[in-house]
């Protein structure tokens, strides 16, 4: 009986050990590799005392050693909690500590970048290191005990046992931008990720010969489609290499090169490669489906690169980490006079509506807030239960039990055929590049700076990435030191890259309402930031 997520890659494992599982610069690893390393790793972590209700950071680049370590992790019974390995060092080292990991597995440049935060990391005892080879050449900069990835996998021979985790279990922790200046992780069971797996797997037919481009980094939930849809029927993971994600004319080529036959990332990474990958010197002959989610198409540049791609079906997909894809869209040809991208109807197994702010459901027509119920809806925030509280709600249309929905944040307007609009956010919460962004994040580490007295932060709307931020900065009085350079410098030490503003500007003062309050719209207009 397959419950589980790694329960996928056994049976692939036992009925096509020799096809390529995953793909990366070059190197693969066949089911039957993946199937053994993963054992091995598991094996090793439970002897480290890494089973249920315990959790591993996994604090590394793309690598297949990172897809082995995920599914090491879930076999050991334990969830992971993968860390962009982009972040700065206080951002990964807030995450590790929030999460009350036990593990950490990780590269040695990344472990050098946690020394200045060893204090929050006391709670770490196990550390692997998929770079290192000797135990003893390994630098000791935590408490945890650190072990090389050679060795970690020929201690793990022969003694793995399959743990007695649960479906409703924790598999991961993602961790997305919170309002409270800090981020959150959303707790994704492996009942909520199988849900969505196991539609997205039938929906989009995916085959044993298929190869799914892996474009989203590892702690984006938009690569949990690639890799579990994968393994799930036999089918290859090819890793999209950092430096082809970052210039489109590589991607492009990679992409032929690849052979790559089902595609899923954000809108603004297929408008890069339209506008800027010289599309035309190829073929695609090889793929078949593009999946995008995580912001809004643009429809001049998608019916550009449906033009270009004729022979590919395109399926526009929504839903928050919170609750994996919950509607999907199929897009058909585009008119001139189409403007707004239906983001469709629900996925099979789960139902989305919308109501009102007394909770009464909206009829056609009419715009509310969508809300989500299933059983691809997160355990919850971890460690925030009012948050949770808030967004995790009894369902207004049944009272006649207990019974859990989502509040999505999104107004959305049910057209006549069936398909949800969506019109917009119920907070300040925007998307840029595909990543859910707080304003009230950058904000707050903004304001903590000395000679900051106060910062407002923007999100412009941006056909290609969907929203630029941009920041109004009030310095202290007789702060004088202030500059642009200075507060990117500090914002790239403290926060996410695609969280950075791209434009500072420093003025004496801010417009107010009549109650004291900022007035953001005036001073929006005043900068011209539409």
């Amino acid at each position: 009986m397959t419950y589980l997520l790694w329960h996928d890659l056994t049976k692939s494992a036992r009925n096509c050990p020799d096809r390529s599982a995953v793909a990366w610069r070059g190197r693969v690893l066949t089911y039957r590799q993946l199937e053994e390393q993963s054992t091995r790793l598991a094996a090793f972590l439970q002897r480290q005392g890494i089973g249920p209700r315990t959790r591993v950071g996994l604090y590394l680049p793309k690598c297949p050693e990172s897809i082995v370590s995920m599914i090491a992790v879930l076999k050991a019974g334990a969830a992971y909690v993968p860390v962009d390995p982009h972040a700065p060092p206080a951002r990964a080292s807030f995450v590790l500590a929030d999460c009350d990991v036990k593990g950490i597995i990780t590269t040695t440049g990344q472990l050098q970048g946690l020394r200045e935060h060893a204090k929050q990391l006391d709670h770490v005892e196990t550390i692997i290191l998929v770079d290192e080879e000797r135990e003893s050449d390994l630098p000791a900069l935590l408490k945890g005990r650190i072990y090389g990835w050679a060795n970690v996998q020929d201690e793990g021979r022969g003694s793995f046992e399959a743990s007695d985790a649960l479906e409703t279990d924790p598999a991961y922790v993602l961790y997305t931008s919170g309002s409270t200046g800090y981020p959150k992780g959303v707790v994704i069971s492996h009942r909520n990720a199988r849900t969505f797996v196991e539609w997205g797997a039938e929906t989009f037919r995916v085959q044993p010969d298929d190869r799914l481009a892996n474009h989203a980094p590892l702690h984006f939930d938009l690569s949990v489609f690639d890799i579990y849809a994968a393994l799930r029927v036999g089918a290859c993971v090819v890793m999209v290499p950092h430096e082809a994600v970052s210039f489109p004319m590589e991607l492009a080529s990679w992409m032929e090169d690849e052979r790559i036959s089902i595609w899923y990332s954000v809108p603004s990474a297929l408008t890069r490669l339209l506008l800027h990958g010289h599309m035309e010197r190829f073929h695609y002959q090889d793929l078949r489906a593009i999946l995008f989610a995580g912001d809004v198409f643009p429809i001049k540049y998608l019916k550009d690169i449906m033009s270009k791609l004729p022979h590919v079906r395109f399926y526009n997909l929504y839903g928050p980490t919170e609750t994996n894809v919950c509607t999907y869209y199929p897009v058909p040809p585009l008119s001139d006079g189409d403007e707004n991208l239906p983001i469709g109807r629900a996925c099979r197994n789960t139902e989305v509506f919308a109501v009102d702010e007394k909770g009464t459901l909206v009829p056609p027509g009419g715009v509310g807030e969508l809300l989500v119920r299933g059983p691809s809806v997160m355990l919850g925030y971890w460690g925030l239960a009012e948050k949770t509280a808030q967004n995790v709600i009894h369902n207004p249309l049944q009272l006649a039990y207990r019974e859990h929905v989502y509040r999505t944040g999104d107004y959305v307007r049910l057209r006549d055929d069936g398909n949800y609009i969506f019109c917009g956010r119920r907070d300040d919460m925007v998307k840029s590049r595909g990543y859910r962004i707080e304003l009230g994040e950058i904000e707050h580490v903004l304001n903590q700076h000395e000679l900051v007295g106060e910062a407002i932060v923007f999100a412009v709307p941006d056909e290609e990435i969907g929203s630029r931020l941009k920041s109004v900065i009030v310095p202290l009085q007789h702060s004088n030191g202030l500059t642009t350079t200075l507060l990117q410098a500090y914002c790239l030490a403290r926060l996410a890259k695609y969280m950075v503003p791209e434009e500072f500007v420093i003025r004496e003062d801010l417009p107010r309402t009549s109650t004291g309050k900022t007035d953001r719209i005036t001073l929006r207009a005043e900068l011209g930031w539409r």
